[in-house]
């Protein structure tokens, strides 16, 4: 386990300003009680400092994870993925949100983008292919994913136009069970 690099940590923080914006510091900065991002292999973590300290004396090939798994970076490319685990940490900073009606969760959660007719709202103002957190009618965030188009055009499309391209939802911890770790 170790720190990130320059480059890795700006490829990092790009991803997650796309979804959280400026809001980003609140990762950042926490005088009360400060986070590190480390990497483990090819995966970022999100660890409290105190526990990333205890984590050096486990050997790397032992440690299997420590933290929040946000993602982690392709093996070709070396481009950041942001993983459905880093959801809680997205979700609660997040500048542009959609919430899906009751009947648009199940299609969500089982892999498909968010069309026009299951959207309940929107956040003003988003524009097109902008991070935007999922959340049901209630509140509850059910994954993340890029907007199709920008508020106002969303308003004039047709029910069945896709508003938000899916890129991770609460149904992958099951789908995708073996390789999420």
């Amino acid at each position: 386990m170790r720190p990130l690099t320059d480059q890795e940590t700006e490829r990092l923080f790009e991803k997650l300003a796309s979804y959280m914006g400026r809001n980003i510091t609140h990762l950042i900065d926490r005088p009360d009680d400060p986070h590190v991002f480390r990497l483990q292999r090819d995966r970022v973590y999100y660890v409290r400092e105190s526990i990333a300290k205890l984590a050096t004396c486990v050997a790397r090939e032992k440690l299997l994870c420590v933290g929040t798994c946000l993602g982690k970076f392709t093996k070709k490319t070396q481009k950041f993925k942001l993983h459905v685990t880093a959801l809680d940490h997205i979700a609660s900073h997040a500048k542009y949100k959609v919430w899906v009606k009751p009947n648009g969760e199940m299609p969500f959660l089982y892999g498909n983008h968010v069309v026009k007719a299951h959207v309940g709202r929107m956040s003003e103002d988003t524009p097109e292919h902008q991070g935007v957190i999922v959340y049901s009618m209630n509140d509850t965030p059910l994954g993340f994913g890029a907007t199709a188009r920008s508020t106002a055009e969303v308003r004039r499309l047709d029910p069945t136009a896709i508003t938000v391209f899916r890129q991770a939802d609460s149904g992958e911890y099951l789908r995708e069970e073996d390789t999420l770790f």
